[in-house]
């Protein structure tokens, strides 16, 4: 009997490894397209689609760089991206440490007019966040969208932050800290902030992944050539009535090879951070 229960439970198993084998194949075949795609000339993609190249070559990469013009808008997309997390970082940890070390009505209610955002669609909102910057005179600019970065993305920074000080970061340290004299911003500073290094990098991660894979913000306020970023020209270079796939799909890969590299080393602070964040609200 325990032998027939064995090898049924075995059984169980295999099937269940071939089918996510097969969902993971099944995942992997627009990627494995992406990338061959890439090393094609335009004949052999449209024929030949899911082939190994029969004629490797790395002239796409090159027009792709040439078109997109890489350089300047990888150095404005890093800009606005590095600070539009650093602002989203700095405000929201300030913000939450306020928040959930003055544990009163006024401050629940701040709390949760804050939370309340997170609930309205953003894009109700375009229209009136557009008159503001162009009244604030920073229309096409990267600080236009540095701006509506900060303000966009804090709002989920905020509860991260709040949930991670309330559940993680031992009060007794800080009254010890007052006791010894120190202020409340040399408190936040030197003793709050180094023990929220989990939730920051958590932070940091899913800011830089929003930032960089934005493209309705710049569409919006960044009007010129000059200020443009990546996702900006993979748009223009789409035509209206056919799409290049071999000039497309190496734009699309030098756009997100360095938010992968940045994810790789990141990516082990992600679990750790949410779950530590999430054990009290």
């Amino acid at each position: 009997m325990n032998k027939a229960i064995r090898i049924t439970k075995s059984r169980e198993g295999w099937i269940l490894e071939a089918a996510l084998i097969l969902l993971a194949i099944l995942f992997v075949i627009p990627i494995y397209y992406l990338i061959v795609t890439t090393f094609k000339s335009p004949d052999e993609a449209t024929f030949h689609p899911l082939a190994l190249p029969f004629h490797f070559t790395l002239s796409n990469y090159y027009e792709a760089w040439n078109a997109m013009n890489y350089p300047k808008v990888l150095m404005n997309t890093s800009i606005i991206t590095v600070c539009s997390v650093a602002g989203i970082i700095l405000f929201s940890s300030m913000a939450a440490y306020s928040l959930a070390r003055r544990d009163h009505a006024v401050n629940r209610a701040i709390f949760y007019f804050f939370l309340a955002g997170m609930m309205v669609p953003f894009q109700m909102g375009l229209v009136s966040l557009f008159k503001l910057i162009n009244s604030l005179g920073i229309m096409d600019t990267l600080l236009a969208v540095i701006c509506v970065n900060i303000g966009g993305g804090g709002i989920v920074a905020l509860f991260l932050f709040k949930s991670f000080i309330t559940a993680s970061v031992p009060i007794e340290l800080e009254e010890a800290a007052f006791i010894d004299g120190c202020s409340v911003q040399k408190t936040f500073w030197f003793i709050a902030f180094p023990l929220l290094t989990p939730v920051t990098a958590t932070v940091a991660i899913l800011s830089t992944l929003n930032v960089w894979n934005d493209f309705l913000n710049p569409l919006l306020f960044l009007q010129s050539r000059e200020n443009s970023l990546i996702l900006l020209e993979v748009y223009r270079n789409i035509g209206q009535f056919s799409v290049d796939w071999t000039s497309l799909f190496p734009m699309l890969l030098l756009g997100v090879a360095p938010l992968m590299f940045f994810y790789l080393i990141m990516q082990r602070y992600v679990i750790k951070g949410v779950a530590a964040g999430a054990l009290k609200g």
